[in-house]
C-alpha cells in the first residue's frame, strides 16, 4: 500500500509498504478515506527527528471504512465508518476510567517514559505505524474507534480524531468564566477551533496570530485578531480593560514565531547525531517559547493559561517569579479524544454547522501530493491552513 514515510529532516517521501495486518484478537484494519496533516507532525517534520527512524509511517488523524475484525472485536463489523482516535488506549484501564485517556497504562510507552501510544508519532509514542496510509491496524478496535453515519462527507467528521477534540480540551482547561475573555495564541486549526469553540461557549474570544490567512479565517467567526509581536501583552491588556485576558489558551506550542534562541536550539539539534539529540531533548531547553511567556505576560493577574500547543523541551526556562506572583493557574496535556468525542459528534452533524468543521480545510490532495503539502504547511504558504490527504484518491 502507499503511505507517507518519514525519511529526514524536512523530507517525507510517499513509498510502498506491506499492508497491515490483524496482529491480535481486539484489532481491526481501517480503509483510510481521509487523513489529515497535523500541526504536530510538523515538529516531526523539523525538530523531534532524534527519535525517528527512516521509513516510519506517519499519521495520526484518519477515518475510514472497516475492512476486517479480530477475532475478539464485537462493536465494530466490516463496513462501519469510524473516526480513529490518535491516542491509543484501552478503555479499561484505571486511567482510560477516568477520562485520561492519554494516560492509558495499557498502551504508555515506558520505554520512553510517555504516556499511551499515539498513531505515526516516533519513539517516544512507540513507534506505531500511522494513518496517512491506505490502510491502518487499529489496536483495542472496540474502544477506540468512534463509529459515525454515512450521509455526511468525511469532512464533517474527520477531526474528531485530533484537533476538534484537542481544542475543546484546550477550552475546558482553560475555565474561562461567565461573561470572560478568552485569547488564543495561535490560529492554526487547533487553534481555529478554539476560537470557534470561545465563541460557541458565549466567551469574547480573541485570537493572536502573525499569518494574515489565518487572521482573517477566525474573523469569519466573529472573533476579534490582533498580530503578534513584542507588544502582544500590552495590546491585550488594553482591550480588556487593562487587566487581560481571563483565560488564554496557547495552540502555537514548542515552534512559535518570533523565538530565536529556540530556534538556535532546535537547529542545533538537528544536526547532531541521534543518540546525542535525544539526550540533548531529553535534559535540555529546546523549545520556542514567546507564545507562552507572553501569555504569561499577557493573562489578568488569577487568570488560567491553557496549553494545546505540543512542547518538547526538559529544561525550558519559565518566569516562576511572575507566574507565581500573578497566581496564575496552568492546565496541559495530550489529549484525551475518547472523553469528548460523544459531546462533540452532535454538533459536527448539526445542519447549521456551528462550529465551522467544513470551513477549515484549505488544501485536499492525493497522497502523492503530501511532501509537498508537508513543505506548504511548514513554510506556511500557499494559504495552507489545513491539508486532508485521500489515500484513495480524490474521487472517494
Amino acid at each position: 500500500m502507499k503511505a507517507v514515510t518519514w525519511q529526514g529532516k524536512r523530507n517525507v517521501s510517499v513509498e510502498n509498504v506491506p499492508d497491515p495486518t490483524i496482529q491480535e484478537p481486539t484489532d481491526a484494519i481501517i480503509r483510510v478515506t481521509s487523513t489529515a496533516i497535523c500541526g504536530s507532525d510538523l515538529h516531526l517534520y523539523e525538530v523531534l527527528g532524534p527519535f525517528m527512524n527512516k521509513g516510519d509511517v506517519l499519521g495520526h488523524e484518519p477515518m475510514g471504512i472497516v475492512e476486517e475484525v479480530g477475532a475478539g472485536v464485537t462493536n465494530l463489523k466490516v463496513g462501519d465508518r469510524v473516526v480513529v482516535p490518535f491516542n491509543i488506549s484501552c478503555g479499561y484501564c484505571f486511567m482510560c476510567k477516568r477520562g485520561l485517556q492519554s494516560q492509558c497504562e495499557t498502551t504508555q510507552v515506558h520505554s520512553a517514559g510517555s504516556g499511551c501510544a499515539i498513531y505515526g508519532y516516533s519513539e517516544l509514542y512507540g513507534s506505531v505505524p500511522g494513518g496517512q496510509a491506505a490502510f491502518l491496524r487499529v489496536p483495542f478496535a472496540d474502544y477506540g474507534p468512534v463509529k459515525v453515519g454515512s450521509e455526511l462527507p468525511d469532512e464533517r467528521y474527520l477531526y474528531l480524531s485530533d484537533i476538534l477534540p484537542t481544542a475543546w480540551q484546550g477550552v475546558q482547561y482553560a475555565d474561562v468564566p461567565e461573561g470572560g475573555v478568552l485569547a488564543v495564541y495561535g490560529l492554526g486549526p487547533v487553534g481555529q477551533f478554539a476560537a470557534r469553540i470561545g465563541k460557541y461557549l458565549g466567551h469574547r474570544v480573541i485570537g493572536v496570530e502573525p499569518v494574515a490567512e489565518r487572521r482573517e479565517m477566525a474573523k469569519r467567526h466573529g472573533v476579534e485578531t490582533i498580530d503578534f509581536s513584542k507588544d502582544t501583552a500590552e495590546e491585550l491588556r488594553s482591550m480588556t480593560g487593562g487587566r487581560g485576558p481571563d483565560s488564554i489558551v496557547d495552540a502555537a506550542g514548542m515552534e512559535a514565531h518570533g523565538s530565536p534562541v529556540g530556534a538556535f536550539a532546535q537547529h542545533a539539534v538537528g544536526i547532531l547525531p541521534d543518540k546525542l539529540a535525544q539526550k540533548v531533548m531529553e535534559t535540555g531547553g529546546t523549545d520556542r517559547l514567546s507564545a507562552l511567556h507572553s501569555a504569561i505576560d499577557a493573562v489578568r493577574r488569577g487568570g488560567t493559561v491553557s496549553l494545546s500547543g505540543v512542547y518538547g523541551g526538559t529544561a525550558s526556562p519559565m518566569p516562576l517569579l511572575t507566574m507565581f506572583d500573578k497566581q496564575l493557574q496552568f492546565r496541559m496535556g495530550q489529549c484525551n479524544v475518547r472523553r469528548w468525542t460523544d459531546e462533540l459528534l452532535p454538533i459536527v452533524e448539526e445542519p447549521s454547522d456551528p462550529l465551522g468543521v467544513t470551513d477549515l480545510m484549505t488544501h485536499e490532495v492525493s497522497i502523492d501530493e503530501a511532501p509537498a503539502a508537508y513543505k506548504n504547511f511548514q513554510k506556511k504558504t500557499d494559504g495552507t491552513i489545513k491539508v486532508v490527504l485521500k489515500p484513495q484518491g480524490l474521487t472517494v
